[in-house]
């Protein structure tokens, strides 16, 4: 049985106390909002933090406000993921995130594990989510205690992949993170909060406490999140896929072929989860689309230049070559489901 490492627990009562007890202890403490991704890794020696920062007491994370229609929705980072996927608002404004936070893990843990939590989910491996005595046994890793990638030996980096539902859909939202620190606070857009490194993922210190999501006002877009993993509950995503479109009216007749609209797509955002360390943009493939039809042909062209992003790696679930091909078909279902909906 693996057990947790010995730790002292705090509960501050405010933010401001939070931030400060992780400058007090420093590299030794650790926030802790629903734990369902910590807990784990401590069992497993991945961290070994002695001082617990609970958030769970801080009712300023807890919240969901509708801002006006220029700003949109702001949603505290200790929002349960039950509750994301299922508040009417979001469900009515961003259904997109809904579904996300509803195919995180399973019910229990949904209503433990947080947004904020999914948003900052550390990176994952074959070679690093193991027990402490078997990375040990293998010399451990770049990502821990180690110098070599076992994914790919020459890398540079760690290839650690991004294994997070709700970031895709945040990045495809436009969305701003609102941060915390003892250097005061800062907003960070969600395009610039990923990095393509899974062994320095985040642009955060870690002294800094995700606070909220900011996710401006969408009227009038389509958006969808699809997901591929081996079972229908629990695990992680080997391949999300978040689509946020806006369609006008460019007055041309219907096209052959046409997915259903005779609308022009005007905007356009496609993201990849789970093909790398960082939720991916396809912008190549949003470029055909652009000012376009959203024919099934143009559809299809598109999704095979979104699957370009994806270069598979031996460190997630299933064979290379079928993530590879699915690439292509979740990205075009999701574009049609989208424009369907």
């Amino acid at each position: 049985m693996l057990r947790l490492p010995p730790f002292e627990y705090h509960a501050p009562s405010s933010i401001a106390e939070a931030v400060a007890l992780k400058a007090e202890h420093g590299d030794s403490a650790m926030y802790s909002a629903g734990g369902t991704d910590l807990f784990p890794n401590m069992k497993r020696r991945q961290f070994t933090p002695q001082n617990l920062i609970g958030l769970t007491d801080l009712e300023e994370l807890h919240t969901i406000s509708a801002e006006n229609s220029a700003n949109g929705l702001l949603i505290g980072s200790g929002v349960s993921l039950s509750e994301v996927a299922q508040h009417a608002g979001i469900l009515r404004r961003f259904p997109a995130l809904a579904a996300a936070a509803a195919l995180v893990s399973a019910p229990q843990l949904r209503n433990m594990g947080t947004i904020g939590g999914n948003l900052c989910l550390d990176t994952r491996c074959n070679y690093y989510n193991q027990t402490f005595q078997w990375r040990k046994a293998l010399g451990f890793c770049l990502k821990k205690e180690g110098d070599t990638c076992w994914v790919a030996r020459s890398s540079p980096k760690c290839l650690a992949v991004s294994s997070s539902d709700c970031a895709p859909v945040v990045l495809a939202l436009n969305a701003e993170f609102n941060l915390e620190g003892t250097e005061g606070q800062r907003t960070v857009p969600a395009t610039e909060f990923y990095k393509n490194d899974g062994a320095d993922f985040l642009n955060k210190t870690p002294d800094e406490l995700l606070i909220s999501i900011r996710l401006p006002e969408h009227e009038g877009w389509k958006m969808n999140y699809k997901k591929l993993r081996r079972r229908d509950s629990i695990d992680f995503p080997i391949l999300g896929v978040a689509t946020a479109l806006r369609l006008e009216n460019s007055g041309r007749s219907g096209a052959p072929g046409s997915t259903g609209s005779t609308l022009d797509c005007a905007e356009i955002r496609i993201v990849l989860g789970a093909v790398a360390s960082a939720p991916l943009r396809a912008y190549e493939a949003e470029k055909v689309l652009v000012g376009e039809r959203l024919t099934t042909e143009r559809i299809e062209a598109a999704a095979q230049l979104a699957a370009k992003l994806a270069k598979p790696m031996d460190n997630t679930d299933m064979t290379l070559g079928f993530r590879k091909k699915m690439v292509t078909h979740f990205v075009t279902e999701a574009l049609k489901e989208a424009l369907n909906n």
